[in-house]
């Protein structure tokens, strides 16, 4: 008989073409495998006993970085066939085949590199079916060389030899490549004038970044700036040139021992260091280590990753010392991907360049996650595991094209059961971040060969991702609510039932209301088909508007003059002039230049700046985070009381509260973890009260404030133990990064 499989999921460039080769081969089967613009079809035939083998053994025996999302399959009668072969891939039809994310070298691949006797001994690019880039190098589908930017580099006969051997693991490995065939580093100047190459430039870069300079080293989704974590003369000058004032940098480790003499490392931590994503994994730091007080300057944390591609691991284990790695760029920017870039914006940053020869398609900025809850949450989700799809409970009668919103954007296309998100972009607000986001939207529409039925955008109207969308695409704009996109977000990745309705905390610092104000601090009663806003934060005033985002002390003041009137300036806890505040006080009175807003991102930033933790920052959420790492210092049971009335929670009260913990000399700490408690039990009783009201148990807790570790742990413990059901972000993350998942899934159901 013949048994004709055709198989969907994450099988192109996982090797799974070759497992199936010699699985056929092992039971004595013949037929072929090829890649198709779906995933995989495969024909074989022989005795039924060994077909029905070959059938469970797929999916039993599958290589593990694949995934099998669908597998039809039909006997037919023989046709017959001579052999098993792969045979050369189909790109007629619809693009449904998955793109896999770029895979971290695997330990094969790190022993070829270390063994003398090996002939890829050293060699910077080395990969196999288990490794190697993916979704930085393909250019079309199907997944074949042809169709990479590997294209241009013709392999050797051992490398041939290699990839047409069904028993090795470079069979059919796309990227393979050696010291004969393959791509090369080289070193230049500042000034673009070549140095060296191949292995004496590997070995100049490690001497230089040890004589601490700056180099840009060109990886696999783009540049990282890099210098020697341990040197505060370079950590402190890279920080000069990049214009980042205070935001911590990541540090790459040789290993996780390296990492644990320098941070607290737990089980969980460890798992997502050495996971196949190789993520920067925030940490808590040690109070003696090496590293340099200028990586992350005023803050415990820091965030660690382990090299992911062999030419990274190659320089750390030369330098025996942890590097800066962090993005190459200006602050704000996208990461620089090829040399004309990189020599352009760069030459004022890095003293020297090590580039190579193979392209980088589409660039790809370093995924963040945080061990929040004995969970993994990303924070920002890119390198290691873009463009991995969402799968959501519905199919897509027409493609949609969500656009994302202005800070952390990501943007993402629904189609079929499944919604795919780009790449990290970023903040929307330089030329270079806005031309990148276009070039990520008509990449995803070209791959993916789709043009979109519906567009979704955010409300805001100032948007640049909103002005896109009106620009573009007019007649198939659809604009949701910031905070209900939050929630579907939530939802939809937690696999809520489309039946259900959840009680959607959506905390973050700015989205744009229904009445065009600033929203932040909101509470609905959402499910798929739309939502009821039944609690928000009492609103308030940002002096200033941006300028008080960016000076907490502003907001500070603004708590404070809503609270105590004009006795708030006989006080002297805010560095604020007479003047100054005189001038804050008619702002507030007369209502200039001071939107309206119920951000619970401002909130805590204004206690922050109250009791004296940070007045100004110079990145965002960086007065929060001081906030939180305070309130980890104490153990405080203790909260303060709040009013929850007219589906408002009134916050003044805790203003007035924290004041007079002040006045009799309370640490800062120690308010810090009381206010924390606070919003926990607002969280809490606000549940409860729906819960009477609507029988709603599940809680979905989303936007970026919800990125804070005791908010989050502490929600979820008390919503648990009072039988609720909490929902938090383990796929996207619960900052605007996750928000076009959201989008796609309200641009389904709004077209119902």
């Amino acid at each position: 008989m013949r048994l004709k499989i055709e198989i969907t999921g994450l099988v192109q460039g996982v090797g799974f073409r070759p497992f199936v080769h010699r699985l056929a081969e092992e039971l004595g089967l013949k037929g072929y495998i090829l890649n198709n613009t779906s995933g995989v079809l495969i024909e074989v035939e022989g005795d039924k006993a060994k077909l029905d083998e070959f059938l469970v053994r797929i999916d039993t025996e599958k290589p593990d970085i694949s995934r099998i999302y669908s597998l039809r399959h039909s006997f037919l009668e023989e046709v017959p066939f001579r052999e098993f072969e792969i045979r050369e891939s189909i790109a007629e039809g619809e693009k449904r085949a998955l793109i896999l994310p770029d895979i971290a070298v695997c330990k094969e691949c790190l022993k070829d590199i270390t063994n003398p006797k090996d002939r890829r001994f050293l060699y910077p690019f080395t990969n196999c079916t288990n490794c190697g880039p993916r979704f930085t190098i393909i250019n079309s589908l199907p997944y074949d060389r042809v169709n990479t930017s590997m294209k241009s580099f013709r392999m050797c006969p051992e490398c041939e030899k290699e990839y047409n051997f069904p028993q090795d693991r470079r069979f059919h490995a796309q990227p393979d490549a050696c010291h004969t065939c393959g791509p090369w580093v080289t070193l230049y100047d500042c000034e673009g004038t070549l140095l060296s190459g191949k292995d004496e430039a590997l070995e100049k870069t490690v001497h230089l970044i040890r004589k601490g300079f700056i180099i840009a080293v060109k990886g696999m989704g783009g540049y990282h700036l890099v210098c020697d974590a341990t040197n505060e003369d370079a950590v402190r000058r890279l920080r000069k040139r990049k214009h980042r004032e205070e935001k911590p940098m990541a540090v790459m480790f040789i290993d996780t021992d390296a990492i644990r003499g320098e941070a607290h490392l737990g089980n969980l931590e460890e798992r997502a260091v050495n996971s196949v994503e190789r993520p920067i994994v925030i940490v808590r730091k040690r109070e003696t280590g090496t590293l340099s007080q200028a990586v992350s300057p005023g803050n415990s944390t820091v965030g660690v990753f382990l090299p992911y591609t062999p030419l990274h691991y190659m320089i750390l284990r030369k330098l025996k010392k942890p590097v800066v790695a962090t993005s190459a760029n200006i602050t704000d920017d996208p990461i620089a991907k090829d040399e004309k870039d990189a020599f352009a914006r760069l030459s004022g940053v890095a003293d020297y360049f090590l580039a190579h020869n193979r392209e980088i398609v589409r660039r790809c900025d370093d995924s963040v996650v945080r061990i929040v809850n004995e969970r993994q949450m990303p924070l920002r989700r890119s390198r290691g595991i873009a463009p991995l799809p969402v799968p959501v409970p519905f199919r897509f009668r027409k493609p949609v094209l969500a656009l994302g919103t202005y800070m952390n954007n990501a943007i993402a296309v629904g189609v079929d059961d499944k919604v795919f998100l780009s790449q990290h972009i970023g903040d929307l607000d330089t030329p270079l971040a806005s031309e990148f986001y276009e070039e990520t939207i008509h990449d995803f529409l070209r791959l993916f060969e789709i043009s979109p039925g519906t567009v979704v955008s955010d409300l805001h109207p100032g948007y640049y991702s909103t002005k896109f969308g009106e620009a573009h695409y007019s007649g198939k704009l659809v604009k949701v609510q910031h905070h209900y996109a939050h929630i579907l977000s939530c939802m939809s990745e937690n696999e809520v039932p489309p039946d259900s309705e959840v009680i959607g905390f959506a905390f973050d610092g700015t989205g744009y209301g229904t009445d065009k104000t600033i929203w932040g601090g909101e509470v609905f009663i959402a499910s798929y088909r739309g939502c009821r806003r039944v609690y928000h934060l009492q609103p308030f005033k940002l002096p200033g508007g941006e300028k008080a985002v960016k000076e907490p002390r502003r907001t500070a003041f603004s708590l404070l003059y809503e609270t105590f009137g004009e006795k708030a300036a006989k006080f002297d806890h805010l560095p604020l002039t007479t003047q100054e505040k005189e001038i804050l006080i008619g702002m507030l009175k007369k209502e200039i230049n001071s939107p309206v807003t119920t951000s619970m991102g401002r909130l805590f930033d204004g206690i922050a700046s109250i009791i004296g933790l940070s007045h100004s920052v110079s990145y965002h959420a960086q007065a929060a985070i001081a906030l939180e790492q305070a309130a980890q210092r104490s153990d405080a049971a203790d909260s303060y009381s709040c009013i929850l009335k007219n589906n408002m929670i009134y916050q003044f009260p805790v203003i007035d509260q924290v004041m007079d913990d002040l006045a009799k000399g309370l640490p800062k700490e120690i308010i810090a973890r009381k206010f924390h408690n606070t919003i926990v039990n607002i969280i809490l009783s606000i549940s409860q009260a729906v819960r009477e009201e609507t029988g709603i148990r599940k809680v979905a807790l989303t936007g970026g404030v919800f990125q804070n570790a005791i908010l989050l742990e502490g929600s979820f413990q008390v919503l648990r133990e009072r039988g609720f059901i909490p929902l938090v972000h383990q796929v996207v993350p619960p900052n605007d990064g996750g928000i076009s998942l959201g989008q796609a899934v309200a641009g389904y159901y709004l077209h119902l």
